[in-house]
C-alpha cells in the first residue's frame, strides 16, 4: 500500500515517514499555534487585560484562569474514558476527532468577538475551546499506534512534538509585530483587536496544516460496531478500567505520569498569568516564550534519540528532575526584586522549560503505546488520557490557592515542585523500557 511505503520528498521533516505519518506529526505542527496563541499567551493576555478593565486586581485574575483551566481539565477527565472506548470502535475515532477539533476552532473564532466587559464569557468561551481543541489533540495521541510500529515510537513522537514547537512558533512570530506596534504605540489600535486578530490566525494555522491529518490519517486497530454502541461504550469503560487495575506496571506508570504532567501542564498554563503578576512586560513575556520554543524544538528530538539508547523511563526521569529545578528557581522570583533580577530569571526559567517540555511529554506518550495491548489501544489511550487531563488539577489548584492566602505568586508555582518529587519517587517502580 501506498500509504505504508517511506516516501522521498523534499520536506525535510517528511523523509522517511509514510503519508500516514506525516499527517499525524503534521497535527502537532497545526496545532502547536493554538497551544502558544491561545493557551499559553496571547488568549491570556486578553484575559488578564480585559479582567484588569473591568476593576480586578491581577494576582485574582490570575487564579481565575488558573480555576477556569480547573474545571476545563475536570470536564476532559471526565469525558476521556467515554471518548476512548468510542473511539475504539471502528470508523468512530477519525470522526470524534473532526467534530472535537472544529468545536475548538468555530469556538477559538468565537472568543475574538466576546465584548471585554464580559470576562466571564471569555472565561466559558475559552473552556470550550480548550475542551474542543484538548478532547481532539487526545484523540490523535492515540492514532500514534494506528500509524506507525513500536520501535518508531519515541522517534515519531519526540519528532511530532519537536515539529510542533517551529509551528508553534511561527503563527506567533506573525502575531508579534502587530502586539508589539500597538503597545509601542506606533500602530494606533486597541492592544484588544490586537489579540482578537492573533486568534484568528491561530485558527487558520489549526486548519491549514490538518488537511493532511484528515486526508491520510485512518484508524487500523479496532472492533465491530455493535447495536447500542454508545450504551454498550459506558460498559466497556468499567470492564477496561477493571482490566488496567489488574496490571500493576500501567497503574504506576499511570500515577506517576499524572503527577509529573500535572506539573508539567500547570507552569505552562500559569507562565504567562505568573509573568504578568511580577510586572514583566508584554514584549519581555512574548520574546521569552517564542525563544522557548526554539529551544524546545532540538531538545525533543534530542530525548526522542537520547531515548533510543538509554531508554525512555531514564529521559522522562531527567525530564522530571529539571522541572524540580524551575520550581527551585521560581521560590526566589519575590516580586519586591528588581525588575533586571526578574526578568533574568524568567528567562532561565524559559530555557529550562524548554529543554524538558516537550521531551518529557513526546515520550510519556510513546512509552505508553508499547506496553499495551495493539487491539484495546484506544480503551487505553482514554484511561491514559483521563489521567493527563486531570493533569494541571493539582498544580493550577495549588497555585490559585497559594496566591489566594498569601498573594506571593512565586511561592504558588514553587508549590509545584512537590508534584514533580513525589512523581520521581513513584516513577522508580515501573519497568525499564531500555532495549539492552
Amino acid at each position: 500500500m501506498d500509504s505504508e511505503r517511506a516516501e522521498k520528498s523534499w520536506i525535510p521533516f517528511r523523509k522517511g515517514l509514510t503519508k500516514a505519518e506525516f499527517g499525524w506529526v503534521m497535527y502537532d505542527w497545526a496545532n502547536s499555534g493554538y497551544v502558544m496563541i491561545i493557551m499559553t499567551v496571547i488568549a491570556t493576555m486578553f484575559f488578564m487585560e480585559a479582567a484588569q478593565r473591568s476593576g480586578l486586581e491581577s494576582a485574582e485574575a490570575s487564579a481565575y484562569w488558573a480555576l477556569t483551566s480547573t474545571v476545563v481539565m475536570i470536564i476532559l477527565g471526565v469525558l476521556a474514558p467515554i471518548i476512548g472506548t468510542l473511539c475504539g470502535y471502528k470508523g468512530k475515532k477519525k470522526k470524534l476527532f473532526v467534530f472535537f477539533a472544529v468545536v475548538g476552532m468555530v469556538a477559538t473564532v468565537a472568543l475574538s468577538f466576546v465584548p471585554e466587559r464580559m470576562w466571564f464569557l471569555m472565561l466559558a468561551v475559552y473552556a470550550v475551546s480548550g475542551i474542543g481543541f484538548s478532547g481532539g489533540n487526545k484523540i490523535y495521541d492515540t492514532f500514534i499506534v494506528d500509524v506507525t510500529e513500536n520501535k518508531k515510537m519515541n522517534w515519531l513522537s519526540s519528532l511530532a512534538y519537536g515539529y510542533g514547537y517551529i509551528g508553534g512558533a511561527i503563527p506567533f512570530i506573525l502575531c508579534i509585530p502587530l502586539v508589539v506596534l500597538v503597545e509601542m504605540g506606533t500602530l494606533d489600535m486597541d492592544i484588544m483587536l490586537a489579540y482578537r486578530i492573533s486568534f484568528v490566525v491561530a485558527v487558520v494555522w489549526w486548519l491549514l496544516f490538518t488537511i493532511p491529518m484528515f486526508k491520510d490519517v485512518k484508524q487500523k486497530y479496532g472492533t465491530e460496531v455493535e447495536p447500542h454502541y454508545v450504551r454498550m461504550s459506558f460498559s466497556r469503560v468499567w470492564s477496561t478500567f477493571k482490566e488496567i487495575a489488574t496490571q500493576k506496571h500501567l497503574i504506576i506508570f499511570l500515577v506517576a505520569f499524572f503527577l509529573y504532567s500535572d506539573g508539567v501542564g500547570s507552569i505552562i498554563r500559569l507562565a504567562v498569568a505568573y509573568g504578568e503578576t511580577i510586572n514583566l512586560g508584554a514584549m519581555t513575556l512574548m520574546m521569552v516564550l517564542l525563544v522557548t520554543q526554539f529551544v524546545a524544538f532540538p531538545f525533543a528530538i534530542l530525548y526522542g534519540k537520547l531515548a533510543s539508547k538509554y531508554g525512555a523511563k531514564v529521559m522522562i526521569y531527567v525530564g522530571i528532575f529539571t522541572y524540580c529545578v524551575v520550581c527551585l528557581v521560581a521560590l526566589f522570583m519575590n516580586p519586591d526584586r528588581d525588575i533586571r533580577t526578574l526578568t533574568i530569571m524568567f528567562w532561565t526559567l524559559g530555557m529550562l522549560v524548554g529543554t524538558a517540555q516537550g521531551g518529557i511529554q513526546a515520550l510519556s506518550r510513546s512509552y505508553f503505546g508499547q506496553i499495551i495491548p495493539k487491539e484495546k489501544s484506544n480503551e487505553y489511550f482514554g484511561f491514559y488520557n483521563v489521567f493527563s487531563r486531570f493533569a494541571t488539577i493539582l498544580g493550577t489548584t495549588i497555585y490559585a490557592v497559594i496566591v489566594l492566602i498569601t498573594d506571593q505568586p512565586h511561592i504558588g508555582i514553587a508549590g509545584i515542585a512537590l508534584l514533580f518529587i513525589i512523581s520521581a519517587v513513584v516513577f522508580k517502580f515501573v519497568p525499564s523500557d531500555k532495549v539492552e
